[in-house]
């Protein structure tokens, strides 16, 4: 059992095999043996096999019975679709083609639609390449309709899988380390503190870096975006980007000055009224069935003391002063603010954390009515605006998951094709060799379809010998039925790809001779069609996309920061008053569906086989650096949103034309290293800090934005503080440049090494970058 929980963590494999073993083998022996129907015996098989073993929903029970029933349905609708186009070849070809492309790319509206692909494209698999009179289309939706019936109470029964998320309970640990970490920054008698005080917080700030690595790490662990279309579920996916950005805010520091005076203590009431808000939102995740209340009333605490901060800060900003024009002296200027923007940054970041689990346990808590009703909380759109939304976003060339969608499609229709006209038996074993074998990329397709043919081989020997060795005692196979049932469920998980292959494998071969005269033939005969569904899916990940996400993630990248870029200028343009508040959120909108476009080839790229080009450590680096470069557009504005006087003042002032020029240089940069991602080249260097512009800035603070009393507008530490905002994403720039160009070390001697003859020895600045390792 160590050894099974080593391999099958949470023995969620193994719980899915033992509730199909008994299930399965109960439901083919009453439609074979009691009602006399060997068709509905095989769809009743079949269909209890896809609904139990090839998914596992999660969530509560009530979401997951929900789920169960959708898809029965869907197996009822898709067994009538194939049964009637079966008869005509090219209308089965097209059917197929257009099911499949369907069924594959309705995935990336949500991972419950992707757990289900298999299992719905066997609902069309079987009808489709078996054309029958439709006098027997009731038989089979007979047998489908009972393992649908009898799959509900099984799964809600038979060791049903404990209600978890997958990223709450790492998200929670995330708020718990944050608000941690917050405390002791507040308590510190200095910016940094000293002595032991300075060691507690670099240890809090560790610590709360390892829990966000975990949480990212978990997030990309699957292979499909882990969010559905749950209101609960959409909430909790958002809120892993604003975490990690949370981590990025927690340890970034202003390069101008090591020591930020801390010119407001109302900034440390900050930091503690976010750490009450962390803690809250920490006892929600844990329980998202918890109250509510205490989480919404730190909000407005936090709130208030974020209105507090900005008003005493105004006060403190000592425009009055002429000062000097020396770098130190207009940097020590802006200084005085920015232990005041850190905790605004901080507090903003917390906020939209905090709004993202009360909906999430808001939703969570919906009455039953509610959830039938699909009555949303007011923060999220209706589940069927998100589905467009996700669609949409992924309907561009360049899209990994329409790659796959399209490759499997097409591979399913030549599959159809070839089972017509070659005219195999049993012609749905072609089908499922074409879909079990079929991977993003060339290399894995041809990886999985060695491994899938040798498993075939395996497992159609075991089974013609042990057809052989039972002789004319097929009834006894009614006993070895589950053994291998329960070997298929776990042995690609516990052993391997192909001991799964081999086990399905002798399922078939049992399940085709139960009760009869066992004739070890058949066993054998599979191992052709399995063959010529390999060599389908060889040949269509060959001509369709064969480098797979490897070739797509660095044009994914470049788009992500291409477009994040262009939503902080439309950011910046719309706080100064030169778009309408409307503006940015078409941009916002186009970042955010490039930014999915790369999670989704990201996510493949971690999961193809084979070497990385690319560390996972700089891989990572660059994916997260388009969503610190996002949110801060965001956070700039929600900083000016419902300030339309504000916005109307600052285009008076000449500040608005200083921070307008390092924004376009900083975008500028990012749009230039976008580029360099497309292409393969070394990205530029960093913008570097600009004392013209920040004079500038601080010369317009202290003349066209103060008062009568000689002291700074609301309007003054606004400008100030978006500066910051933009400061904050050209300080990503160094991390992400070096992480390109290790990048493009790396590129360089792989193509070194592939080139024929002698390699010249490396130069200096050629520093191995190590590679990922096979997921």
């Amino acid at each position: 059992m160590t050894w099974l929980r080593g391999k099958d963590p949470d023995l969620a494999a193994t719980r899915r095999a033992g509730r199909t073993a008994l299930v399965m083998p109960a439901l083919f022996a009453l439609c074979h043996e009691v009602l006399h129907s060997p068709t509905m015996a095989s769809y009743a098989a079949f269909g209890s096999f896809s609904m139990l073993l090839l998914v596992d929903y999660s969530g509560p029970m009530v979401e997951r019975l929900r789920a169960q029933a959708a898809l029965a349905v869907a197996w009822l609708v898709l067994i009538c679709l194939g049964t009637l186009v079966a008869p005509w070849l090219w209308l089965s070809v097209a059917a197929t083609v257009v099911v499949g492309f369907a069924v594959l790319f309705a995935g990336v509206v949500s991972s419950v639609l992707a757990g289900s692909s298999t299992a719905l494209l066997l609902a069309f698999v079987l009808p489709v390449t078996a054309p029958v009179p439709l006098s027997q289309l009731p038989a089979r939706l007979a047998g489908a309709g009972l393992a649908g019936a009898v799959a509900l109470p099984a799964v809600a029964l038979l060791w049903p899988r404990p209600v978890a998320d997958l990223l709450s309970v790492p998200a929670a640990a995330v708020c718990r380390a944050a608000a941690g970490y917050l405390r002791i920054r507040a308590d510190l008698p200095g910016p940094d503190g000293a002595g032991s005080d300075a060691e507690r917080c670099r240890a809090g700030a560790e610590h709360t870096a390892r829990t966000g690595a975990d949480l990212r790490g978990a997030f990309d662990a699957t292979t499909c975006r882990p969010t559905g279309l749950s209101a609960t579920s959409r909430a909790l996916v958002r809120l892993v980007d604003q975490l990690t950005w949370l981590c990025a805010v927690l340890v970034d520091r202003s390069d101008y000055t090591a020591e930020p005076p801390a010119c407001d203590p109302a900034a440390h009431t900050v930091r503690r009224a976010a750490a009450h808000v962390l803690e809250a939102a920490c006892d929600l995740l844990t329980d998202l069935g918890g109250d509510t209340g205490p989480l919404r009333t730190r909000e407005s605490t936090l709130r208030a003391a974020l209105a507090s901060m900005e008003h005493s800060s105004t006060v403190q900003v000592p425009a009055e002063q002429p000062g000097g024009t020396s770098t130190a002296e207009v940097y020590g200027f802006i200084a005085t603010l920015d232990v005041s923007f850190r905790a605004q940054e901080l507090g903003f970041a917390v906020l939209q954390i905090a709004e993202n689990v009360d909906t999430a346990a808001t939703a969570w808590q919906r009455s039953w009515p509610e959830r039938l009703l699909g009555l949303e909380p007011g923060a999220l759109t209706a589940p069927l605006a998100a589905a467009r939304e996700r669609a949409v976003a992924h309907l561009q060339p360049d899209s990994v998951w329409l790659h796959n969608s399209l490759r499997g499609a097409v591979g399913l229709g030549i599959a159809v094709f070839l089972a017509g006209v070659t005219g195999v038996g049993h012609s749905f074993w072609v089908l499922l060799g074409t879909l079990s074998v079929l991977r993003s990329n060339a290399l894995s397709t041809g990886q999985n379809a060695v491994r899938a043919v040798l498993g075939t081989v395996g497992g159609s020997v075991v089974g013609a010998v042990l057809l052989h060795l039972l002789g004319h005692h097929g009834t006894a196979l009614w006993f070895v039925l589950p053994v291998a049932i329960l070997c298929a469920g776990i042995a690609p998980a516990a052993i391997s790809f192909a001991a799964g292959q081999a086990a399905f494998t002798v399922t078939l071969v049992v399940l085709f001779n139960v009760g009869q005269d066992p004739n070890w033939h058949i066993a054998l005969l599979r191992v052709q069609d399995i063959v010529l569904g390999c060599l389908v899916s060889v040949l269509v990940a060959v001509f369709f996309w064969p480098r797979g996400a490897r070739g797509a993630v660095h044009k994914a990248l470049a788009e992500a920061y291409d477009a994040s870029a262009r939503y902080l200028g439309h950011a910046v343009d719309y706080a100064f008053g030169h778009r309408t508040p409307t503006d940015p959120d078409p941009q916002g909108r186009v970042a955010a569906a490039a930014a999915r476009r790369l999670d989704d080839a990201f996510r493949n790229y971690l999961a193809e086989r084979g070497a990385k080009p690319l560390s996972l450590s700089c891989a990572t680096t660059l994916v997260t650096g388009v969503v610190g470069l996002r949110l801060a557009a965001d956070a700039v504005v929600s900083l000016w949103q419902g300030e339309d006087l504000a916005r109307v003042q600052a285009v008076r002032a000449d500040a608005h034309r200083a921070v307008l020029g390092s924004a376009a240089l900083v975008t500028g940069w990012y749009h230039d290293f976008a580029a360099s991602l497309g292409d393969g080249t070394a990205g530029p260097d960093a913008v570097p800090l600009r004392p013209e512009g920040a004079a500038r800035l601080v010369e317009s603070v202290r003349t066209e934005l103060s008062d009568g009393q000689g002291r700074a507008t609301p309007v003054a530490v606004r400008i100030i503080w978006t500066d910051d905002h933009v400061d904050a994403a050209r300080r990503l720039q160094p991390a992400l440049s070096e992480a390109a160009r290790a990048q493009a070390r790396s590129q360089h001697r792989r193509v070194r090494k592939a080139q024929p003859g002698p390699t010249a020895a490396p130069g200096p600045g050629t520093a191995s970058s190590p590679h990922g390792s096979e997921r």
